[in-house]
């Protein structure tokens, strides 16, 4: 099928659709020039593993470490901007029940004007309490693009450290969270996958339970990726392309 004709089958099943879920990955925000968890290692951070930098161990060694390089990462996260892609969610979300659930841990949904059901591996903008596990939301902390260790904050509440928000590898998932994008995967007519591989787990499970519970499934990426076979549609373009011509055309 071209483009074209995808587009049109696409936007068939969109505007049939009364319940709608949309499934977002690291895809959602490149074109806002989102760096991944591997791509932002540079500078500073380049001589670090990953478990030195987001793991309950690399927690455990060194907090100032791991909360410096989170802000580093909030930090990026500020400087972008909304895709059009982002832009257009939000204008079919107030058009329709449209559920987002995403993997990504950046606040671009939401700066948007999008309403999230769920953040499934966490937020860089909602730290916790390591002792209470309170959620709070301190002030944006300046950030030294030459130093690599910042002191967290203390928890309002308790005076524990506060910790980042993000799921750390080892990690199980905030079970709030992964309950809620299961919730709406299972109850939409329509599912509408955009800019995830299908290589992380449970997320990448999430279009196989759409299928069984009876909705059919929509992949929005420009290569193929593990979860295509489950897509009943597979459109090959980016989200800040495809997005706005699926909106315009409901």
């Amino acid at each position: 099928m071209s483009n074209a004709d995808v587009l049109s089958a696409v936007a068939e099943l969109a505007g049939s659709a009364q319940r709608v879920a949309v499934l977002t990955g690291a895809g959602m925000s490149a074109e806002s020039g989102i760096s991944t968890f591997r791509d932002a290692q540079t500078g500073l951070w380049s001589t670090f593993e990953p478990a030195d930098l987001a793991s309950p161990d690399g927690w455990a060694r060194d907090r100032n470490l791991v909360w410096g390089w989170y802000q580093w990462r909030a930090e990026l996260v500020r400087r972008s901007q909304p895709n059009a892609g982002h832009l257009a969610l939000t204008e079919w979300q107030a058009r329709t029940h449209l559920d987002i659930a995403t993997q990504n841990v950046d606040d671009l949904h939401e700066r948007a004007g999008s309403t999230v059901m769920s953040h499934v591996h966490g937020s860089l903008f909602d730290p916790r309490c390591t002792e209470c596990d309170v959620h709070s939301h301190p002030e944006p902390e300046p950030v030294d693009e030459y130093a690599d260790r910042v002191t967290p904050p203390l928890c309002p509440y308790c005076g524990g450290d506060m910790r980042p928000g993000a799921v750390w590898f080892g990690e199980s998932l905030p079970e709030d969270q992964w309950r809620a994008a299961v919730e709406a995967v299972e109850s939409a007519d329509l599912v509408v996958v955009v800019g995830t591989s299908g290589v992380v787990f449970p997320f990448a499970g999430l279009p196989a339970m759409a299928r069984s519970a009876g909705a059919s499934v929509v992949e929005i990426n420009p290569v193929e990726t593990e979860i295509s076979d489950m897509a009943d549609l597979r459109w090959r373009t980016t989200a800040a392309n495809g997005l706005p011509a699926l909106v315009a055309a409901l």
